[in-house]
């Protein structure tokens, strides 16, 4: 291999591997077994997120959480448009939420917020409620 095309090699491979480091946040979808009408309501907030249609895909992700609590794709995906809108303590509590939801997603386990160095002193609590660390 020459030195031309082991140096385009190895751009293409770098330009690849970037791409796949600042992929876009995605939401989440419905796990199954949920009722039609929430997967129903979680998706067309999903697709409001897609269009960038942000008050609107947080009033149906708020509205989600109303008709099911426990569910903690929609508190992640409300967190994403709140995070995504600068409402940054709100969105800390929703994330926060969905971890405690399933602490075995590793989606939402490995969201950007839980990585930024200012939120690691939360993440010591039992719960997003907790007043002190364990």
């Amino acid at each position: 291999m020459n030195v031309r095309s082991l140096s385009l090699f190895m751009l293409l491979s770098l330009t690849a591997c970037t791409s796949l480091l600042t992929k876009p946040p995605t939401v989440l979808q419905a796990p199954a077994g949920m009722p039609s009408a929430i997967v129903t309501q979680l998706e067309r907030g999903n697709a409001l997120f897609d269009a960038q249609k942000w008050a609107e895909a947080e009033e149906v992700y708020r509205q989600t959480i109303v008709a099911a609590p426990a569910l903690a794709e929609a508190h992640y995906n409300l967190a994403m448009v709140l995070y995504r809108a600068g409402n940054k303590s709100e969105a800390k509590k929703h994330y926060m939420e969905a971890a405690n939801l399933a602490p075995g997603n590793k989606v939402i386990w490995d969201a950007p917020p839980f990585r930024v160095s200012n939120w690691s002193d939360t993440l010591g609590k039992k719960s997003y409620l907790d007043v002190k660390p364990q």
